[in-house]
């Protein structure tokens, strides 16, 4: 049992789960023993009955977000995959256009969005694009760097071997760059959904094909804030999924090669 105990993958699964088990026994009890009325805050019971009894409805909801979100991270993947192997060809290219990928993330969508959604006359690429200019940082800044964190005596041994510039590329960089693109992954899966919602937010969509943000703004008009908890739970239950995903995927393409996937025991 005390091996069971001290092992790290136990104490990495069931040490978040007995702070959440704590965390919502509190919110549960505090809510009963004050008498918080449900349009204030909900207690944990509650937001778990609306959530069987809506199920189908805020799951439909949660497919079109989720769709809008991995078609995003697709897109941020890939572009920001392809903009970070542009940039290290060369640091004149790098320094000329890197500031304007800064300017993009800094820039707030909910800005811009309006009139990516008038450009765009179909709404669901509109909600794309939107998501896709949130979550495709990440990926430029630690491809980037990844790609330019290569070994110095393995680059002078590639020089001395005369590997070409593909070579080095595809035997050297990248495989160094791994680690860096899989944290730019985590983040980028994560920003992309936020970016779903945020735009879902913005443009207003309702009716059948809504996604949760609609739910979550009806649920607010209609004061039906158990509804707004669940909706909530669904996005950051899903939020979750991907960044696990993400890193199970991390852990199976690099393995334990590399200091940061490899577990070691303290």
């Amino acid at each position: 049992m005390k091996r069971l105990i001290d092992s790290p993958k136990f104490v990495q699964w069931a040490a978040p789960a007995l702070v959440g088990a704590v965390l919502l026994t509190v919110w549960e009890l505090t809510c009963w023993y004050f008498q918080v009325r449900e349009f204030l805050i909900p207690r944990p019971s509650v937001i778990a009955q609306t959530l069987v009894q809506d199920f189908g409805m805020l799951v439909t909801s949660l497919w079109v977000t989720l769709k809008i979100t991995l078609a995003a991270f697709v897109l941020a993947t890939v572009i920001g995959s392809l903009i970070a192997f542009l940039f290290v060809q060369s640091r004149w290219i790098e320094l000329s256009l890197f500031p304007y990928a800064v300017l993009l993330q800094v820039t707030p969508i909910a800005a811009i969005a309006p009139l990516i959604i008038i450009w765009i006359k179909d709404t669901m690429v509109a909600l794309t694009v939107c998501a896709t200019i949130i979550a495709i940082f990440p990926v430029i800044a630690n491809t980037t760097l990844g790609l330019r964190s290569v070994n110095p005596g393995l680059a002078s041994l590639f020089r001395m071997q005369r590997a070409t510039r593909l070579q080095t590329l595809v035997r050297l960089r990248i495989p160094s760059a791994l680690p860096y693109w899989f944290a730019g992954l985590r983040i980028a899966s994560g920003l992309s959904l936020i970016g779903a919602v945020v735009s879902e937010f913005v443009a207003g969509t309702g009716g059948q094909g809504a996604g949760l943000a609609y739910q979550i703004l009806q649920a607010g008009f209609q004061i039906n804030i158990p509804r707004l908890f669940a909706a909530l739970l669904l996005i950051s239950v899903a939020g979750i999924a991907l960044f696990a995903a993400m890193s199970v995927a991390g852990k199976v393409a690099i393995g334990d090669w590399h200091d940061s996937e490899s577990q070691t025991e303290s």
